[in-house]
């Protein structure tokens, strides 16, 4: 019987990791003190640039997570735990792929132009409605980073129960170069 992993894949440590900087570029990004004043088209511009590559981001780790299945949780974790772990790694998914998309499809009901990085025309979505629904997704869209802040919080927290409290592996297999404890 083969031995059970005890770290994640290059790919996934890399698309964790990727995401995580481009979610935490995301919150400096939108601050009132870019999205007011004279610069503010430019970081509009890089907010949906940032967001439309989080989106494909979690596309393709979506994809890899389903060809490479996450490790077995610790088996003495009590099941709410690994209820709730699982949970929020699924509306992590959720919220990762619902709030570019909503984003997009304001973007796209306003006819509003995105540019990824200056360089291309991304490609607006059919969708009509013009300002009024623009705006209805846009209150979607700013309800959501109140969910993806609990549930950072959330796995924050509980990558710190596991080393600091429980001092298992889990916080190894996400981040390699904390050693691994006997």
């Amino acid at each position: 019987m083969a031995e059970p992993r005890n770290r994640y894949s290059t790919v996934s440590l890399t698309l964790h990791w990727l995401i995580a900087v481009l979610v935490v570029v995301q919150i400096f990004v939108v601050s009132d003190a870019n999205t007011d004043g004279p610069n503010a088209g430019f970081w509009i511009g890089l907010h949906k640039s940032t967001g439309l590559s989080i989106l494909v981001l979690t596309l393709v780790r979506l994809g890899w997570r389903i060809a490479n299945p996450a490790i077995a949780l610790p088996a003495d974790q009590p099941k709410w735990q690994r209820v709730l772990a699982r949970a929020t790694h699924v509306l992590f998914y959720v919220v990762l792929l619902a709030l570019p998309l909503t984003g997009w499809l304001a973007s796209s009901a306003a006819g509003r132009d995105i540019v990824w990085y200056g360089l291309f025309q991304w490609p607006l979505l059919p969708i009509g409605g013009g300002r009024e629904t623009a705006g209805q997704l846009m209150d979607i869209h700013r309800a959501l980073p109140k969910l993806l802040y609990v549930l950072l919080a959330l796995h924050v927290l509980g990558a710190l129960k596991h080393q600091f409290i429980n001092r298992d592996n889990v916080l190894h297999r996400m981040m390699p170069f904390i050693p691994r404890r006997p």
